[in-house]
């Protein structure tokens, strides 16, 4: 069994399909990487008025999992929007797509995107990607 590394943290996924939102709270727990509490979004519009909504409460999140594919705001848009308005400034945002595409993962990259896991992941993927982004950031 992993020991969480570091203090409690605090995840956002953002991903339209709640079984894949489930398989990466289930992921980043097996990670053994210390996140106690996952927020859920379904698409990118549902994660920005999530990320305004908590401006000003003091309670930040440490990193943010989200999708490219979804509807009504796809993952790159809620990214460079996210960016735009400084929502994201201190938060490592990782891609979690089926889409290997370089121009998708440039894209990324470009709107602030700190890393990327292709789906299908296993819990070591997902430490061995995530928890430099978290050591940089402590």
């Amino acid at each position: 069994m992993c020991q969480p590394w570091g203090p409690a943290l605090k995840a956002l996924i953002v991903d339209d399909s709640a079984v894949m939102r489930k398989v990466l709270q289930r992921a980043l727990k097996e990670a053994g990487l210390g996140v106690t509490e996952v927020v859920g979004a379904t698409n990118g519009q549902e994660a920005l008025e999530y990320l305004r909504s908590q401006q000003d409460s003091g309670e930040g999140l440490q990193l943010i999992l989200c999708d490219i594919n979804m509807p009504l705001m796809d993952g790159l848009t809620f990214l460079e929007q996210a960016t735009q308005e400084a929502l994201i400034a201190d938060v490592p945002v990782v891609i979690i797509t089926t889409e290997g595409a370089e121009r998708l993962v440039l894209r990324a990259i470009a709107a602030g995107a700190r890393g990327y896991i292709c789906k299908p992941f296993t819990a070591d993927q997902v430490r061995s990607r995530i928890q430099p982004l978290l050591r940089g950031a402590a």
